[in-house]
């Protein structure tokens, strides 16, 4: 079904891995003299000094903004900056980290002082954002308006990013669950003003203010946002992003409940492209099965199982070209009788737990506020949908393998090598109930500040009726109603999606 619906709700949470910067730069040439009537080359373009690094008080600490190097990309220049923020923002816990960021502004409009400033927060949680590479996409779109900037949310990329390794060394495991919790979604908020202040001039246009863009996890990051900070705002577009459950303690049972419905779906549509794939799903889970141990273990030392096998619908099953990108790896699964070198290679290659542990380790609790999410996934897999992901049954029942989604379970602490470092901290946030409050329902029903999504009706991660529950606590949000893209639509037509989105937003597409 394609539905393409335009909504105002009443007055009343990559998954895709970053993509990594290249950049080149030309040798220099050798000088030589010019014959008569040629072209006198032209100057490279000069770098702007970089100045003292600035140092500022703010809500009684102290914060350092460093100004890193400006550089080029085609079609676009970019600067990178380093925030020093408090790690725990509300003074509590001493310590600071340091917050990466990078500020984009189209190559013909660095000059350009009546250019808005637009806070992209990406996918998530515990990814760090793109590597942009030339202007294309929805960036080459929001280039005409705002100088755009990419955020590498604390715990990711280049700030102070954790990793197993890294957080084994924070001491205890308690320890270590102490420090996770100033990872998510109140405190990304807080360093994004203080971000704000301290590039966004305040005698701009906007008054200081800037606009946010945030694609699934990075949505909700933008209902907190609203939440603890709508002065700060100009408008707000979301893409497959409005948070679900906003006035529950924790609402992961909930997405659970309707996302395990949803992969079931999922599953039936790739076995009806590709029908074929029903036996090589069946012949691998057997195959594992019978392994001793019950799997194999893989060339970055994690154990492919049955049940990890499964995790490969997390990057097929809800996003464009997943189906085919699924089909071609059974396809490649074998080396005679044995699985192939490249199956398991290709395997680990998709599983980015190692890389972002955050993901694994703080998932559920974007759901929370108050309550522990004590392994939701898990629990409603085990007790409503045991005998429907139960890959060996299925497979010696002759039935076709389902594949899970965005769930994360306990046992993914022991199979995976990296995050078996930290699966006693695991735990004990699994166990946590002491989480504060993400959102603040009547600020969002008072809103002034506009606020417009883009909200796709087969989005297999956020449910699109849980979405219309929340949409409904916005005041004055307006929605764009579609099938024709599932949950990375930015990724597959941005500047179509961003367009409208700020049309929306500005009154350019007007109410009916």
């Amino acid at each position: 079904m394609r539905l393409a619906i335009t909504t105002a709700a009443p007055c009343l949470l990559g998954w895709s891995a970053a993509r990594r910067l290249s950049t080149a730069q030309s040798p220099k040439r050798p000088s030589s003299a010019r014959s008569i009537g040629a072209r006198k080359p032209k100057k490279p373009p000069v770098m702007a000094a970089t100045p003292p690094s600035k140092r500022a008080k703010l809500n009684g600490g102290s914060w350092e903004h460093h100004l890193g190097p400006t550089y080029y990309v085609t079609g676009l220049q970019l600067t990178d900056h380093r925030l020093r923020v408090p790690l725990d923002h509300s003074g509590a816990t001493p310590g600071t980290i340091d917050i990466f960021f990078r500020e984009l502004v189209h190559r013909n409009k660095k000059d350009d002082k009546g250019l808005g400033y637009l806070l992209f927060l990406q996918g998530g949680p515990g990814f760090e954002a793109a590597r942009p590479t030339d202007l294309s996409g929805w960036v080459k779109q929001a280039s005409n308006y705002f100088r755009i900037i990419l955020l590498d949310q604390r715990g990711t990329g280049q700030s102070t990013p954790i990793t197993p390794d890294n957080l084994a060394r924070r001491g205890s495991p308690a320890e270590q669950a102490a420090y996770l919790k100033f990872f998510r979604a109140d405190s990304i908020v807080r360093d994004a003003e203080l971000i704000r202040r301290a590039v966004v001039p305040q005698g701009s246009p906007s008054g200081g203010r800037w606009s946010l863009l945030g694609q699934s996890f990075g949505g909700f990051c933008c209902a907190t946002y609203l939440s603890l900070a709508p002065e700060g705002l100009v408008e707000v577009l979301m893409t497959g992003g409005i948070p679900p459950g906003i006035t529950q303690p924790c609402s992961a049972e909930d997405v659970y409940r309707r996302t395990f419905r949803r992969c079931l779906q999922q599953n039936e549509k790739f076995y009806q492209r590709f029908p074929m794939d029903v036996e090589r799903a069946q012949r691998i889970v057997k195959y594992l099965a019978e392994q001793p141990g019950g799997g194999v273990t893989t060339p970055s030392g994690n154990r492919l199982t049955p049940r990890s096998f499964q995790l490969l619908g997390l990057q097929a099953l809800g996003f464009s070209h997943g189906f085919e990108r699924l089909h071609y790896l059974l396809e490649a699964a074998w080396d005679g009788e044995e699985l192939s070198h490249k199956f398991k290679k290709d395997f680990d290659t998709w599983m980015a737990w190692d890389t972002n542990p955050l993901y694994a380790l703080l998932h559920e609790s974007i759901y929370c506020q108050g309550a522990a999410s004590s392994w939701a996934a898990h629990r409603i897999r085990e007790q409503e949908f045991a005998a429907e992901f139960d890959a060996v049954a299925l497979a010696n029942a002759g039935r076709p393998v389902t594949f899970t989604g965005e769930m994360v379970f306990p046992w993914m602490f022991e199979d995976f090598a990296e995050l078996r470092k930290v699966r006693e901290a695991a735990e004990l946030v699994a166990a946590d109930t002491d989480w504060p409050a993400l959102y603040d329902v009547q600020r969002l029903q008072e809103t002034s500040v506009p606020v417009v999504a883009a909200t796709y009706y087969e989005d297999m991660f956020v449910d699109f009726d849980l979405a219309q529950g929340t949409a409904a606590h916005i005041k004055g949000m307006r929605q764009w109603i579609t099938s024709e893209y599932l949950h990375c639509g930015i990724r597959e037509a941005g500047a179509t999606i961003f367009e409208k989105l700020l049309n929306m937003a500005r009154g350019g597409v007007l109410l009916r």
